[in-house]
């Protein structure tokens, strides 16, 4: 179903564009009215299709969930091999989630990070929930390395989450995204430094 015919409407865009669009919907309606009140139907609505043509490219909500955080997945793979490659010092992990914070902070990351915000105990019960978990703590990890200490796990952990909680937790208007990302980074940094010292 490429540009002959979705639900009735003629399709000018690509397999791909018509995905994307659908993943794009989907998010807006899971954050305006959670995972769980949102239906497939209500996705096919907004889209202006049928619900048939919106199963041609998923077929549950739980695949629509799964494909936006393989996305996310595959950016987090790639900084974790980065990592992996360069040596355990202090630049290295000042890079790392410097990396990790320009991924966040791109413009399609941002409903992203809202779904997640809003549906936490939607997310621990699906399969990309759990995946998601498991990259967060290998992001930890890498950002640890060098460092096998309960206080350097921690801190790396922390160091992510001051990334993630700079979304929500500074408040406002009036603060921008760069100064929301430097911010978090300042924050980060102070962690990180503290890894590697004993």
């Amino acid at each position: 179903m490429t540009s002959s015919e979705l639900g009735g409407k003629p399709v000018k865009e690509s397999t791909g564009g018509t995905r994307e669009r659908i993943k794009a919907v989907a998010l807006e309606l899971f954050t305006e009215h959670g995972y769980e009140k949102t239906s497939l139907r209500e996705i096919a609505e907004r889209l202006n299709v049928t619900k048939a043509a919106l199963y041609y490219h998923f077929k549950s909500k739980d695949e629509i969930v799964s494909s936006f955080v393989h996305d996310r997945l595959d950016r987090m793979d790639a900084l974790i091999a980065w990592a992996e490659m360069q040596p355990a010092t202090l630049a290295t992990r000042q890079e790392l989630i410097a990396r990790y914070a320009d991924t966040m902070f791109a413009t399609e990351e941002y409903a992203v990070m809202r779904f997640f915000e809003q549906n936490q105990t939607v997310l621990k019960s699906l399969t990309a929930g759990q995946r998601m978990r498991d990259r967060m703590m290998r992001l930890a990890l890498a950002l640890a390395r060098g460092d096998d200490s309960p206080g350097a796990q921690l801190r790396a952990v922390v160091a992510l989450f001051a990334v993630h909680s700079s979304w929500f937790a500074i408040r406002g208007p009036q603060v921008t995204d760069a100064e929301r990302r430097k911010l978090a980074l300042e924050v980060a940094d102070e962690l990180l430094a503290r890894i590697g010292e004993g």
